[in-house]
């Protein structure tokens, strides 16, 4: 199984009317591929926790736009970040229908949990979690910002893809260049190099 995280682009604190994003239906598997990759050169996505601070009461809004919550006009504090990628076999071809979840802290390191941080430094106006279903290219999409280091961890997105009849597939993505991602002790136990650097996205400019 893959996930495909290509890469994280930002665009400062560019806020946009409301979400144009697709919103269709999907499948699932786990692996981050580049495209054009024949299948064999294709590496796992390695399975990762998906950590204590899943939420223990899911907002709301569930859309995979994290920035701002239904229709308010107040955005979330953050270098708004679009994350995006493509979720297929084994043998790179694409699922549609599997639904891709995203959650993370807010700009101040709180997650939407009750014990994932200060509740009185809490954004909020940060949606925490989100969930998209692939397209039938098996891609999926979200707008969100971008993770700050919290004491212990760099900078991540915890990410789980899920399909019928299929276990529920969790792991983390992180972001190229970032200091702490040599000291992350979730991150390093990943041995395998190319495996590692599979889960590790650049963040680049739109």
């Amino acid at each position: 199984m893959r996930i495909e995280a290509r890469e994280a682009h930002y665009v400062g604190m560019h806020i946009f009317t409301r979400r144009n994003f697709l919103s269709k239906s999907l499948k699932f598997a786990p692996l981050f591929a580049t495209p054009g990759l024949m299948a064999e050169q294709l590496t796992l996505t390695p399975m990762q926790t998906p950590g204590p601070f899943f939420p223990d009461k899911l907002p709301l809004d569930t859309d995979n736009d994290l920035v701002i919550i239904n229709d308010s006009l107040t955005p979330s504090v953050g270098t708004i970040t679009y994350l995006g990628g493509k979720v297929t076999d084994a043998k790179g071809n694409p699922l549609r229908h599997a639904t891709v979840e995203l959650w993370q802290v807010d700009g101040k390191g709180v997650y939407l949990h009750s014990r994932g941080g200060s509740r009185e430094k809490m954004d909020p106006n940060f949606q925490g979690y989100g969930r998209f279903m692939t397209d039938s290219k098996g891609r999926y999409f979200f707008r969100t910002i971008k993770p700050p280091p919290y004491p212990g961890r760099t900078p991540h997105f915890h990410m789980a893809v899920s399909a019928k009849g299929k276990k529920k597939f969790t792991t983390q993505c992180y972001i190229k260049g970032e200091p702490k991602n040599q000291r992350d002790f979730i991150l390093n136990r990943i041995k395998d190099e190319k495996a590692k650097n599979s889960l590790i996205l650049p963040l680049l400019p739109l």
